[in-house]
């Protein structure tokens, strides 16, 4: 008569068989019903503005419709947690980027997660950084922009700097600003870019370290905002116009932009993560998705294997906590 410990054994690898088994058809059906593409900011700012431009043609290429969710707050913690409660089965996709899966984790005491707890699957787009300042800022420049920050702090009246919220990539800028000029600034921090633009529109903040996008042309060319550069080594070739932060005296070397990618959870299947990969590729060859991705001033991301993906996704990783820790960030 078998042992009691033998039985044991054979019950623990019919349960590990099965649930193999239905790791493998759960890979090889999906996706079996439609995606969730989840945004962690409000409709209207960039971010959304890249999800629509993908979620068509990616849902093209899954065989599913691709369903956008926007869900703003605590620089993009919320929505990444709302993601970590999720089945790991591939139906619901994270947006994301090093702000809220690098950085609000460093500053913000209630985020629980880690970065390693999500999965890079490939890269969507880099985005070009603008230097956006109010309408009416008495400044064309950033030189005259620095002199103008210095007279305000000496006065008692340091200048506001918009974010999408504490430890975000854009917070991180603002402090870093500060930190290389020497000039005090105040971070007004918002639940997304929608929000941080309308209030720099109307005036009620000085500066947005923000992604560039098509819009802000406009909003340039009808006085409603200023674009003082591009956080660029060289000037874009879609706005010429615009200078890049190189050829300013103050912030020659003040160079940063960011990507986006598409994230599921770290334990996801790796065959739901094969088929993902190939469809976000596949979507990316589209013409009129990098013509959009494009007029959004964002660059197309290149074509990345899955071990290549997970190796930028460690590497970025490394990069925004080493400029953390370079302007002591502290969780809050």
């Amino acid at each position: 008569m078998p042992s009691s410990s033998s039985r044991l054994a054979r019950r623990t690898a019919a349960l590990i068989g099965g649930l193999l088994l239905s790791a493998g058809a759960l890979a090889q059906n999906f996706p079996a019903k439609p995606v969730t593409l989840i945004v962690p900011y409000p409709a209207g700012g960039v971010s959304d503005v890249i999800a629509r431009t993908v979620n068509n043609t990616l849902g093209k290429q899954l065989g599913q419709p691709v369903i956008v969710e926007n869900l703003g707050g605590a620089s993009g913690s919320i929505a990444a947690q709302k993601m970590l409660s999720q089945p790991s089965d591939g139906h619901v996709v994270f947006q994301g980027s090093p702000n809220e899966l690098i950085l609000a984790p460093l500053a913000m005491s209630a985020v629980k997660f880690k970065s390693e707890d999500f999965r890079l699957v490939n890269m969507i787009a880099t985005a070009q950084i603008g230097f956006l300042t109010r309408g009416d800022l008495p400044a064309n420049s950033i030189d005259e922009f620095v002199e103008y920050a210095r007279k305000q702090a000496q006065q008692g009246r340091p200048i506001t700097y918009a974010s999408v919220g504490p430890g975000s990539f854009y917070h991180l800028l603002g402090e870093h600003l500060s930190k290389v000029t020497g000039i005090p600034m105040v971070h007004v921090p918002y639940k997304g870019g929608a929000p941080a633009e309308q209030d720099l529109i109307s005036g009620q903040v000085d500066i947005f370290l923000s992604p560039f996008a098509t819009k802000h042309v406009d909003l340039r060319k009808a006085g409603r905002i200023k674009v003082l550069a591009l956080l660029n080594s060289a000037r874009l070739d879609t706005a010429k116009d615009i200078p890049a932060i190189t050829e300013s005296k103050a912030l020659k070397d003040f160079t940063f932009n960011i990507w986006t990618g598409y994230f599921v959870k770290r334990d996801t299947p790796e065959a739901v993560v094969a088929t993902l990969h190939k469809a976000i590729a596949g979507t990316l060859t589209e013409p009129t998705v990098r013509a959009n991705l494009e007029a959004a001033s964002q660059t197309p991301a290149p074509t990345l294997s899955v071990a290549e993906a997970a190796k930028a996704y460690t590497d970025g990783t490394a990069q925004f906590r080493a400029i953390a820790k370079s302007i002591n960030l502290q969780a809050q």
